[in-house]
């Protein structure tokens, strides 16, 4: 199965959420009242790292199977940190 184009395509598009998330929340000056941002922030960089690695496995083709599971532990995490964000910013 070839997962990391999938991982490359939803976690770009995430990134875009995520700092959509954290320029809101400094547009609308609420950043020094919620941590949102910081946590959206932190879903940025590890949402952008998941696309280098992946990108770094599609390049290294059919030896890339370990960049494969880390992108897709660290594109885990990334969603794990969006998701907080948005909970922290809704409560």
């Amino acid at each position: 199965m070839d997962r990391n184009s999938h991982i490359l395509n939803a976690a770009s598009n995430l990134l875009g959420i995520a700092l959509l998330i954290v320029t809101g929340i400094h547009i609308t000056n609420h950043s020094g009242a919620t941590y949102a941002d910081e946590t959206a922030l932190a879903a940025s960089l590890l949402l952008a790292l998941s696309c280098f690695v992946s990108y770094l496995s599609i390049r290294k083709g059919g030896d890339g199977a370990l960049l494969e599971e880390v992108a897709d532990r660290i594109f885990l995490g990334g969603l794990a940190a969006l998701v907080l964000s948005v909970v922290i910013l809704i409560l």
